[in-house]
């Protein structure tokens, strides 16, 4: 993968649904992310954003149907100006407008766990979208700009 500042490029990685998954994953977005000149800083937040994306697919795209055959699929598209990463499955998806953002005081005082990959989607990225067919196509774009 060479750094190509003038036409995008695509990538794809199609995995199992395993939580094993999520390092290669990880480490599939931030060696993209590095190529094109992202620092450490928005490396990390991208790899938590596409990580917490990815865990609720495996944990509740296809909750209650067998796993062995059911895959993720993450899809990079590269720009000059900016990394759209794509999260993808086939499974039940949800209706993204119907979740809260948390109160975060109220969450930290009572001392709650999960909850939160939504909202630190949207604080991590600078624009994501969700498409949402469930059982045909589930898609959560994701869209990380350069500080030039």
């Amino acid at each position: 993968m060479s750094q190509n500042k003038t036409k995008s490029q695509k990538y794809r990685l199609k995995l199992p649904i395993d939580t094993a998954n999520l390092d290669i994953i990880r480490e599939f977005v931030a060696g993209i992310a590095q190529n094109i000149g992202f620092d450490d800083e928005d490396i990390h937040r991208i790899e938590l954003a596409v990580d917490e994306a990815s865990t609720n697919v495996i944990r509740h795209a296809y909750e209650g149907q067998t796993q062995n055959d059911k895959f993720i699929l993450i899809e990079v598209k590269t720009f000059p100006d900016r990394l759209e990463i794509s999260v993808i499955d086939h499974g039940k998806g949800f209706e993204p407008d119907k979740i809260k953002e948390p109160e975060m005081d109220a969450y930290f005082k009572q001392m709650k766990r999960g909850g939160l990959g939504l909202y630190l989607i949207k604080t991590l990225m600078d624009k994501v979208d969700y498409f949402i067919k469930p059982g045909v196509r589930n898609r959560v774009k994701m869209v990380k700009y350069l500080s030039l």
